[in-house]
């Protein structure tokens, strides 16, 4: 697996018709788009979810497909997160979305080998999935290591897998799967001047 070391743009071949790039905030509303066409309106509902909710994705392992020349070109979208894997660190990947006009493109692969290489070159040493052995194989994923592992709602035992990006990066992998990446950064409401101005009046006269 290659990639680039300063994650702006994966390398493909010349006759790819998309590229990869670390995700930007201009993303957002295309990359929730997707996801919600992929995965469908409850997909905040979901076990994995849990592990995302309130965290910000591993720093630079958050990617996103786009197809140059076309507007709004956001066609495939791959996020990791931090996690303790029974007190063993490691990535969670996921979700993974391509738009379904362009799966036959080979961007779903792409992201992987390009995800998971960067991953590698940053240092980590596992990274966990929930999702089809069949497919995931191809990239070294199975459930080896995973058994003695759980996830913080409903799941099937053989969908939760796990790949090593160096040897014994899972050993001891045991218990509940819990996050570990840094909060998201919530804003706090701030009140209006004069809402402000009156609050400040009722204080000195109460």
């Amino acid at each position: 697996m290659t990639a680039l070391r300063n994650n702006q743009l994966a390398l493909t071949p010349k006759t790819a018709p998309f590229a990869i790039r670390a995700e930007r905030a201009s993303d957002v509303v295309a990359r929730e788009a997707l996801l919600d066409a992929c995965f469908g309106g409850n997909r905040h509902t979901r076990t994995c979810q849990r592990l995302r909710d309130g965290r910000a994705p591993a720093e630079g392992l958050a990617l996103s497909v786009v197809r140059p020349g076309r507007h709004n070109g956001l066609i495939g979208t791959l996020r990791l997160w931090h996690v303790s894997a029974g007190g063993v660190p490691a990535l969670m990947l996921g979700p993974l979305a391509v738009d379904g006009a362009c799966r036959k493109l080979g961007v779903g692969a792409a992201l992987m080998d390009h995800a998971l290489a960067l991953a590698g070159e940053r240092g980590h040493g596992a990274v966990i999935l929930l999702g089809d052995a069949p497919y995931y194989a191809r990239f070294g994923f199975s459930a080896e290591k995973t058994g003695e592992l759980s996830l913080p709602g409903p799941f099937e035992r053989e969908r939760l897998l796990g790949l090593e990006l160096r040897e014994g990066g899972l050993d001891g992998a045991w218990g509940m799967i819990a996050p570990t990446g840094q909060p998201v950064a919530t804003a706090k409401p701030t009140l209006r001047a004069p809402r402000a101005r009156l609050l400040r009046a009722a204080i000195r006269t109460a």
